[in-house]
């Protein structure tokens, strides 16, 4: 009987977790549903303001692979609060079974996404003469790149919940720059929109200091990772070298 209640009282230190505060023990059961949720309000906040008359009500129409985009982005948001509901409700073999049509849409969420880019970056270029869009393709590139990395070992990793669930939040967070650069009070929001999703990535190592004392590994190296990578894409946007500027024209024309 002593050698149970030892065991119970270190089981807590054995997973890594400290004893739980009543703020710690929410974080701990409803973190990442949580998270899966407040991704979707950044996103329909943002979206919400330019759905309208840059999709629905477009003059001209858009092409059709942006609405292709728009619902495969807007199904991988469900998915992923879908995944985590399943989670925190104890379904783990049905979160298990379904990942695999989320492996699938994850695959296609880059290619759709720089598919997508090319053919925008294209339309405003012929409909409303915009030339000197072109270096901000690197911010496609590194939206996509952002979430096909994490997303990736994700899968590598899947059968190791602590990585796999903190690089699938980075892949989601990592796709909400598009609607962080909507908000109406973003300043310069092509170089700000950033803030939005790094903020929403450091949560997540709030969430790990106030439960597990620490920062877990996949942050220690992927947000450095990110955060340099933004910067340099920023930096092509605004300050395009020759080398950039004649790789986006051969890309975009």
């Amino acid at each position: 009987m002593a050698t149970e209640q030892v065991r119970l009282a270190e089981a807590p230190k054995q997973r890594g977790v400290t004893k739980h505060s009543g703020v710690s023990r929410f974080l701990n059961q409803y973190f990442y549903f949580c998270m899966s949720l407040l991704v979707a309000v950044v996103v329909i906040y943002g979206f919400g303001h330019t759905v309208d008359n840059r999709l629905v009500h477009a003059t001209p129409p858009r092409p059709w692979i942006l609405w292709v985009h728009g619902a495969v982005f807007s199904g991988w948001v469900v998915f992923f609060i879908f995944q985590s509901a399943l989670v925190r409700t104890h379904h783990v073999k049905l979160h298990r079974l379904t990942g695999w049509f989320g492996a699938a849409l994850g695959v296609l969420i880059p290619v759709l996404g720089i598919a997508t880019s090319i053919v925008m970056f294209r339309f405003r270029i012929a409909h409303f003469h915009e030339a000197g869009i072109k270096p901000f393709f690197g911010l496609s590139v590194l939206d996509m790149t952002s979430f096909a990395l994490p997303f990736l070992l994700a899968i590598y990793w899947r059968k190791k919940p602590e990585f796999h669930r903190r690089l699938v939040l980075i892949a989601t967070c990592a796709l909400t720059g598009a609607a962080f650069v909507r908000f109406p009070m973003m300043p310069m929001p092509h170089k700000w929109a950033y803030a939005g999703v790094d903020a929403l990535i450091l949560l997540g190592i709030a969430r790990d200091l106030i439960v597990n004392r620490r920062m877990h590994i996949v942050y220690r190296y992927a947000l450095p990772i990110l955060v340099a990578c933004q910067i340099f894409a920023v930096q092509l946007a605004f300050h395009p070298p020759a080398w950039w500027v004649k790789l986006t024209n051969a890309i975009i024309g």
